[in-house]
């Protein structure tokens, strides 16, 4: 809701003198002195030096000049009397006169009655003013909330260490007038229309009110047809209904509109102001303000005969209500623009009263108490001892869900009364030494913020608890006690000094409120207590209820949900998307590129485009590629779509879902290098653009709901397709096939390019209804590569030089993330600086990164210390957060460094100098080295582009692969590029993005690799052979022999190396399954090494490692160390002629043992094989053309994995994933495509087929079954299925395929 713009400015400002009229808040010049004519009997204190009150008005030299308390202690205060309600918009504070007497800070109260005082507060704090340095210096503050208020109270906070608390004060304002009305909850204000509809399209309410209660009704008003207004107090919080559909929707069952406020029953002022223009509603009460548009198809509200104020009257019976009525006062109520209380007082016909409303504002003098600490707060009061029985009744409120509540020790051994809140329930226990205590229990949810009535009451041996007006007692077994009531009653906890019988609390003290204490029936008086004539208490304020919603606003983030205790709020982040203490931080990746960066493959991710921002994660198809990383978005169409009967004036309109925001895919565009989406319209007698010069006939909309006239191939702005930019269209009078409106199928297809109109949001087709016309269209998904951010980086060569950007607006939430590396001993990252805040992060010396901040209270540093230097020129990663609940510092995968903030004092961060990189505005300290990826709260700084045009600092820095590289794998080799790095996969026997990917194929019986040795070839075009090329290594001093392997064959042969000398290398399975490898050095030297640990014919995947370097030789399986031999002397192959995997083909004379294994050769699946720097499996699979390879045989790729524990022999069923040469499209698999050349070649095939086969089975019908006419058959071949018919479909490939052609 928060999103709705706010209403029209010129309305607001029509109507703002209805809302200020009568508030004197506006006045200009409403500063004048109001204590300076005061008489000495307005001012009074909590005591006083001289035992008598002091006058203590600015200036004053006379008597004790000024106030000073008996005692200087916290619990001292100075209270005037300013004999009306003013507004009061400054004070104003001197030490006492002639003395070191003098306050350095204190804190403001006020009160319209002298009694329940409101704490003054500002950003949401009670405000702590600075006071005096000396006695006679003025001190004048300036209140950034005018206050409206009779009584003022001055609470002295510190004073002068070398002398007393001392003060002279003085407030300015000026005259409040006010119309008032007072409601006693049974009487209300009709305001009656002049005639009987009232309908409004624009309406401006507004009003103060102080309510006793926590429930009624202030305003409604409801017409016949089902519109309705009404505005109630629920709970604590107003609830807005609205309704302006005429679906006769009644208030009872009809759902809120806004909600808002929280603990109003407070007795203390509250604004409301409704501003409504049609449907959209600004919903106002005090500072908060909630935006919402009206459901409903009318604009006007109607409301019949009247508009009640304070209650909904019954009609037809007087003195009834149909919803609880208001009570408390209301002040200044206007309903656009009539002052409805001025109305009633003056006694205007329009003005109907109901029961008994007065004009003056009568408050009951309730004094309310709150215990403010959890271990120490305490009140005591006495009661009357050894009375039969025992009766107590107070009220109470708060956050915590548990608590004493009461403790008290009974007369003549009856026990200890204890009354407790414990996870949220009321406990009332009576424990004796020696009997089984009685137990109530009562209520739940208890610490929900309102106020609940709590009564304990003991007569001839029965207890009953009340709670809410609801009573509840023991269990009916439960053993009945004789109640003597004690002599003290300690409420909301014990003192320290007690011995356990006299008090008792088994949990924490209370927190929260409590007022209306009766003991024995008879009422408390608090005051008594404060001024320390009744009673004792600890840590108790006392006239003042200083219960805060904390969950008021919701600070937790991203939709988190709320929940609090006295002290803090909590945010429970499940089901969101994020995480961190308020729901900051998601817990996806901004981009596929940072995934890749993980070592993610291909899939499908979640992508937080502006991370901790307001957009929410979105689901996307990543297919990280060896050269690209692309991003997929898919919408609800990607079917090729068939359109017939479409005309201009009947047009045919697809609007395409992507299943998110367009404020998502903008910003997942924005932050890609390229995009693009593919476009096909496919016709037969439809006109597309209608070129050269016709309007045209179809057109899409992009981004920004704009209609777009140029098609796939073209540019923007230029009405053509493909084909006429190349001219290469089928006519070349037109710039595009369709348009040349042949009778045969045709198309037009390419893509769009152009960031600024992605994404295709709608299609709109206008030529599908001419004879024989038709058209199918598709629009494949959004597809972007490139993260524009990730890899943004600028390199700092000169201390003085910086970066400058816009002020860092973070007051509440705030998160800072960056990549670094340096050489440089120190340095600073990042600056901002307020007026007396700041930000700050650094790198402070080698091994420690530290993040500084200060939002007011005082800075706090953080530090991580890293146990190795972080001056390496390596990338280390650094994330800073500060929220309202922990600052927290991050560096690397090091433990996170995380404090918490006091919710007490200054919160918000307010900075308003430029943001520095690199350096700080004093040029000092500055940062030398690379920083990139720099992110505030999810927002991306371009640093190169600011970079571009700033000395002293370059964009870019190189140096990628001295961080990355070890995440190349397999021989990889890390390849650096201007932004980011890729993994060289060209030695390696494995591929993919980090080279991991294995390459592994399934051999048959008969099936034979052979790779022969000779000059390296290359594999790729356009690049040196040092990096693209294969190395044969024909006289190699040692063999580096790596493979995988899947196997139920036994005795089998792997693989197999010749020289041309008959030296040879053979790796084989023996018939028991036993592992084998044969060496023969010479015609004279032969070796012969067995692994026999297991049978390796298992149908399991083995991994062997081969590997001889000079006299050392050693086997390992399944990375286990197997075998371990040295030669002597040393040897070595001499010129090796070839390397076969699976059966030798060639005569060459194999021995009796490797020519057994080679009967069949090997059937099953071999993988990643590496003969040292040669992949001859990946060369047979993926550089057929040009590689020295032969195969023989049916060779088939497939993954080893799928084939464990199946049927390996039975090969031929294994069916290759995808092509044999693994040129599968970098794309992710696209639905319903229109099928590639050889696929239209095989449904070509299938159809005709099927249509045989239904020629077959028509004529079988029409022999057995003459009653069918042949008309109908005839017709209903011609029939199309709901999808694209066969032969739209052969059309469309038989168009494919002459084009292929």
């Amino acid at each position: 809701m928060d999103s709705l713009p706010r209403l029209p400015s010129v309305w607001t400002l029509l109507f703002s003198g209805f809302w200020h009229l009568g508030l004197t808040a506006t006045n200009y010049n409403c500063d004048d002195p109001l204590a300076s004519l005061l008489s000495p009997m307005a001012f009074s204190s909590s005591s006083d030096l001289t035992g008598t009150p002091s006058p203590a008005q600015l200036n004053w030299r006379v008597g004790t000049g000024g106030w000073s308390p008996a005692n200087s202690n916290a619990q001292q205060w100075l209270q005037m009397d300013l004999g009306n309600r003013v507004e009061i918009t400054a004070v104003a504070t001197q030490g006492r006169y002639g003395s070191s007497d003098w306050v350095t800070s204190y804190s403001l109260m006020f009160s319209d009655t002298g009694r329940n005082w409101k704490q003054y507060k500002q950003e949401d704090s009670i405000w702590t003013f600075a006071g005096n340095m000396n006695a006679d210096s003025v001190v004048h503050h300036k209140l950034l909330h005018s206050v409206r208020a009779r009584f003022v109270r001055f609470v002295p906070l510190e004073w002068n260490p070398s002398g007393k608390i001392g003060m002279r004060v003085e407030v300015y304002g000026c005259s409040y007038k006010s119309d008032v009305a007072d409601f006693d909850g049974r009487s209300s204000l009709l305001y009656r229309f002049n005639q009987k509809l009232m309908s409004t399209l624009k309406d401006v309410i507004s009003l103060k009110f102080k309510s006793m209660q926590a429930d009624g009704v202030l305003f409604h008003g409801e017409g016949q047809r089902g519109d309705h207004i009404t505005l109630e107090l629920q709970k604590g919080r107003l609830t807005l209904y609205l309704n302006l559909d005429d679906s006769k929707a009644r208030l009872s069952s009809s759902p809120p509109s806004a909600t808002l406020g929280s603990l109003l029953d407070d007795q203390h002022w509250h604004s409301v102001l409704i501003e409504r223009v049609g449907k959209q509603v600004n919903f106002t009460v005090d500072k908060h303000t909630q935006h919402f548009r009206t459901k409903g198809e009318a604009d006007a509200l109607d409301i019949d005969y009247e508009l009640s104020f304070g209650g909904i009257p019954v009609p037809g019976k007087p003195g009834t209500f149909l919803k609880k009525n208001f009570h408390g006062c209301i002040e200044n109520l206007y309903y656009n623009g009539v002052n409805i209380i001025d109305l009633a007082k003056r006694r205007k016909h329009q003005i109907y009263t109901v029961g008994n409303v007065t004009f003056s504002c009568s408050e009951p003098q309730i004094v309310p108490i709150t215990f403010v600490n959890s271990s120490s707060s305490y009140l005591l009061l006495p009661g009357t001892p050894q009375i039969d029985g025992l009766s107590v009744s107070f009220q109470f409120r708060t956050w915590n869900k548990d608590g004493l509540l009461l403790s008290t020790e009974l007369s003549e051994g009856s026990g200890t009364l204890l009354l407790s809140l414990e996870a949220g329930v009321l406990r009332l226990v009576i424990q004796k030494m020696t009997e089984h205590p009685a137990e109530i229990l009562t209520g739940s949810s208890l610490n929900d913020g309102l106020w609940h009535l709590v009564s304990i009451n003991a007569r001839r041996s029965r207890i009953t608890l009340t709670l809410d007006n609801e009573a509840a007692s023991p269990a009916p077994d439960t053993t009945r006690v004789q109640i003597y009531s004690g002599s003290d009653y300690y409420f909301g906890g014990c003192p320290d000094n007690l011995t356990d019988s006299q008090c008792l609390n088994p949990i924490k003290a209370f927190q929260g409120c409590m007022r209306l204490i009766f003991i024995d029936n008879q009422p408390k008086d608090l005051i008594s207590v404060q001024q320390g004539s009744l009673g004792n208490f600890s840590d108790l304020h006392i006239d003042l209820c200083s219960i805060k919603d904390r969950c008021l606003p919701n600070y937790c983030e991203h939709g988190g949900s709320c929940s609090q205790s006295w002290t803090t709020f909590y945010c429970n982040c499940s089901d969101t998307g994020y995480t961190g203490a308020t729901c900051h931080n998601s817990i996806y990746e901004q981009s596929c590129e940072v995934y890749r960066h993980q070592g993610n493959t291909a899939g499908f991710f979640y992508v937080d485009s502006d991370g901790s921002g307001p957009l929410g994660p979105l689901q996307v198809y990543c297919n990280i590629t060896e050269d690209k990383i692309w991003v997929s978005v898919e919408h609800n169409n990607t079917e090729l779509t068939r359109v017939q009967g479409a005309n201009p004036q009947k047009p045919y309109m697809m609007t395409l879902d992507y299943g998110s925001s367009m404020e998502q895919l903008e910003a997942l565009i924005d932050s890609s290098e390229h995009c693009e989406q593919e476009v096909a319209y496919h016709c037969k007698r439809s006109h597309l653009l209608n070129t050269p010069d016709g309007p045209p006939f179809t057109w899409w909309i992009g981004r920004s709901n704009e209609k777009h006239l140029y098609w796939g191939g073209s540019l923007p702005g230029v009405q053509q397709c493909a084909c006429g930019l190349e001219e290469s269209c089928l006519d070349i009078r037109y710039f595009c096939n369709c348009d040349a409106d042949k009778d045969e199928w045709t198309n037009d297809t390419g893509f769009l390019s152009f960031k600024d109109h992605l994404p295709v949001t709608q299609i709109v087709i206008t030529d599908t209804n001419r004879s024989n016309s038709e058209a199918a269209w598709r629009i494949g998904p959004l597809r972007c590569y490139g993260d524009r951010h990730f890899w943004n980086a600028v390199s700092f060569y000169t201390e003085a030089s910086y970066l400058h950007f816009p002020t860092f607006h973070a007051e509440f939430s705030a998160d800072i993330s960056f990549f670094f590396k340096t050489t440089a001993l120190s340095g600073v990252f990042l600056e901002n600086l307020g007026i007396k805040d700041f930000i700050r992060l650094e790198i402070s010396s080698p091994s420690e990164v530290m993040f500084a901040i200060d939002v007011g209270n005082g800075p706090v540093e953080l530090v991580v210390q890293s146990p190795s230097p972080l001056n390496d020129d390596q990338w280390h990663y650094v994330r800073a957060e500060r929220s309202l609940k922990e600052i927290s510092l991050q560096v690397d995968s090091l433990p996170q460094n995380t404090r918490e903030t006091s919710e007490d004092g200054h919160f918000r961060l307010q900075l308003n100098s430029q943001l520095f990189v690199g350096g700080t505005s004093s040029r000092q300290k500055g940062f030398l080295g690379c920083i990139r990826s720099l992110l505030l709260n999810g927002q991306k700084l371009d640093l190169e582009e600011r970079a571009r045009v700033t000395s002293g600092v370059r964009p870019g820095c190189p140096g990628h692969c001295s961080s990355y590289g070890s995440n190349c794998h397999n021989g990889g080799k890390c390849v650096e590029k201007h932004r980011s790095y890729s993994c060289d996969c060209t030695h390696s026997p494995y591929e993919g993005p980090f080279c991991q990917k294995e390459v592994s194929a399934v051999f048959e019986a008969g099936t034979s690799v052979t790779y022969t040795f000779q000059e390296p070839y290359p594999v790729t075009k356009n690049t040196s052979s040092s990096s693209s090329a294969i190395y044969t290594d024909a006289a190699p001093s040692k063999e580096n022999i790596v493979l995988s392997f899947v196997t139920a064959q036994a005795p089998s042969l792997l693989l197999f190396i010749n020289s041309s000398s008959q030296d040879f290398l053979a790796v084989l399975l023996c018939r028991n399954g036993s592992l084998q490898v044969r060496y023969q050095l010479s015609k004279d030297e032969t070796h012969i090494f067995t692994i026999d640990v297991e049978n390796f014919a298992n149908r399991r995947m083995h991994h062997l490692r081969i590997n001889r370097e000079g006299r050392e030789f050693t086997i390992q399986m399944d990375q286990q160390l197997r075998l371990s031999y040295n030669f002597s002397p040393e040897v070595e192959f001499r010129t090796i002629r070839s390397l076969i995997l699976g059966k030798v083909t060639e005569n060459i004379g194999l021995d009796s043992e490797i020519a057994k294994a080679n009967t069949v050769g090997f059937v099953g699946c071999l993988s990643s094989v590496q003969y040292n720097h040669i992949a001859p499996l990946k060369a047979a699979l993926r550089h057929a053309n040009i590689a020295p390879v032969t195969v023989h045989g049916t060779l088939k790729e497939s993954s080893c994995g799928f084939m464990v524990d199946s049927d390996v022999d039975a090969v031929t069923t294994v069916h290759s994933s995808s092509d044999p040469f693994g040129k599968t499209d970098e794309r992710e698999p696209l639905t319903n495509a229109v099928r590639s050349d050889s696929a239209v070649i095989g449904g070509v095939i299938a159809v005709v087929i099927f249509i045989t086969f239904c020629i077959v089975g028509i004529m079988i019908r029409f022999l057995y079954q003459h009653k069918q006419s042949p008309r109908t058959n005839q017709m209903k071949e011609k029939e199309y299925p709901e999808n694209l018919d066969s032969s739209f479909r052969n059309d469309i490939d038989l168009q494919n395929t002459h084009r292929s052609t």
